[in-house]
């Protein structure tokens, strides 16, 4: 089954051997969602993830990063890499300690946060309407 440009496959896996991390990405709509399962703190983790959503940001506007079972690590990157590249990144399902550590690391005041991943899909059909209320001021 061949892609069309500018979209991601409906379902990928990645699971490096050695690797702590495994990602699984799918389309909905057109927001995708990388679900993040393992550890992200460790080098090797955070250059797979980093590569993976480099990727994404080629091929689409709406990113979540579903981490409902993962760790930190290097978010505060991505979203660097997701403004540069015009995309909204939003993260979901964030654990208790996760959450702690955003709030502990301020990174809460840079990242989108939502607490499940139905959240985070749901604002994306909120803001067309909170834009056009914006500019009808």
């Amino acid at each position: 089954m061949a892609e069309q440009p500018g979209t991601v496959a409906a379902l990928k896996y990645c699971k490096e051997k050695k690797l702590k991390l495994s990602l699984e990405m799918r389309n909905n709509g057109e927001v995708i969602i990388v679900h993040c399962q393992g550890r992200i703190v460790y080098r090797d983790e955070a250059a797979t993830l980093s590569r993976t959503v480099s990727q994404i940001l080629q091929q689409s506007q709406k990113l979540v990063l579903d981490l409902s079972s993962a760790g930190i690590g290097v978010l505060a990157l991505l979203q660097v890499l997701a403004k540069a590249s015009n995309v909204t990144l939003k993260i979901a399902g964030a654990s208790p300690l996760v959450q702690t550590l955003l709030g502990l690391t301020n990174l809460e005041s840079v990242l989108e946060v939502h607490p499940s991943l139905d959240a985070a899909l749901a604002s994306f059909h909120e803001e067309p309407a909170h834009q056009e209320a914006c500019a009808g001021r």
